[in-house]
């Protein structure tokens, strides 16, 4: 697999900014958070760092019902109940993909970046849509994954699509239908107080982040030479390739951060990535945090977690217990295989970071081997 640290591009200039105060990216901006303490004032101050837009980029923001200036909702953590219903759903759509890939592509190496995306959408949506059926759960899961495949060339493009063009055509369509489908689906779920709009906007990111999350967790598990411990694996993969690498922030009003002053208007980001190879972070020394070693979380000395790769303050991932969940479900199964990568895997930087491709193929383990 290519290290994220070769891969160039925003990667690269992130990766390589100065370590001191908040560093300018570009003359004027934008600005990076480049320690902890600056990324969880970015993250966790509304009033001087507000959220930058929503996620079609139509600036649109008629359908939310958001508690800051951007109009954004704050969504609440996805329960415990919630929690393991949606793994438990993940495990038993893992299961069937794999044994539907085997049935009908036996020759052909899995890719896992399409082998995710109904557990996952599946999972996500049952997480969120207690009372919905087998059926609905996934009708609505499905149109989610359509409007993320809509949404890619909408977030890819450097400059905002043309409000009458194919592409923005193609995202409104597939987003108005996902909208009706889901407004169907919450008129039986009493105790949901989600609008269509913001259902939508939840279930999109909580099965794109896992979908990557997973491809690269397993495209780390197949170069390691024996199983690792799931929880381990997990947390190691958000450390060295978070698919969420970068979150923006735009300042309200003129802001000191890190000993630089940042205008009013400005977008400030905070990287995961980067706070994930700080050396006061991770276990183990200022040597090697570019390469996995899930075993440098089995002594203690560090918490997971500590490079916010779920950010922090009031919009947090709420479904961060669920992406672990799905992470370490899919890693106790890869524990149990040999994975083997059938191609190198590239890091695609057009949407967050994900592995293109990820194709591998799997045997289970002996048990000498476990």
């Amino acid at each position: 697999m290519d290290r994220v640290e070769s891969a160039g591009g925003q990667l690269g200039a992130v990766l390589s900014a100065p370590r001191s105060g908040a560093a300018a990216l570009a003359p004027g901006g934008p600005w990076l958070a480049t320690d902890l303490a600056q990324a969880r004032r970015v993250l966790a101050d509304p009033e001087a760092f507000d959220f930058p837009g929503n996620v079609n980029r139509t600036g649109d923001l008629s359908g939310s019902r958001g508690e800051t200036r951007s109009g954004h909702t704050v969504f609440a953590p996805v329960p415990p109940d919630a929690v393991a219903r949606g793994v438990a759903t993940f495990e038993r759509e893992w299961t069937a993909a794999l044994a539907d890939h085997r049935r009908t592509r036996p020759d052909v190496p899995y890719d896992a970046m399409l082998l995710l995306r109904r557990p996952v959408a599946r999972s996500t949506t049952s997480a969120v849509l207690p009372s919905a059926s087998d059926e609905t759960r996934n009708r609505v899961g499905d149109h989610v994954l359509a409007w993320i495949d809509a949404l890619g060339p909408v977030i890819a493009a450097h400059r905002r699509p043309w409000r009458w063009g194919r592409v923005r055509r193609t995202e409104r369509d597939t987003r108005i239908a996902l909208e009706d489908v889901l407004e169907e689906a919450l008129d039986a779920e009493p105790d949901v107080d989600l609008s269509p709009q913001q259902a939508a906007t939840m279930l999109a990111a909580g099965i794109q982040v896992p979908i990557a999350a997973g491809a690269f967790l397993l495209a780390w598990l197949a170069q390691q030479p024996a199983p690792v411990e799931p929880t381990s694996a997990a947390w190691e993969t958000l450390r060295l390739t978070p698919p969420t690498w970068l979150t923006a922030r735009v300042t309200t009003r003129e802001v000191e951060l890190g000993g630089t002053t940042i205008p009013q208007g400005r977008v400030v980001f905070v990287s995961p990535l980067l706070l994930g190879r700080l050396s006061d972070l991770v276990p183990g020394g200022p040597g090697g945090l570019d390469q996995f070693d899930a075993g440098r979380w089995q002594d203690g000395g560090r918490r997971p977690g500590a490079w916010l790769p779920f950010g922090a303050g009031p919009h947090a991932c709420p479904g961060r217990n669920l992406g672990m969940g799905i992470l370490v479900a899919l890693a106790a199964w890869g524990a149990k295989h040999e994975l083997q990568l059938s191609k190198t895997v590239r890091i695609d930087q057009s949407r967050g970071i994900s592995p293109t491709p990820c194709w591998f193929t799997a045997a289970p383990r002996s048990e000498h081997d476990l």
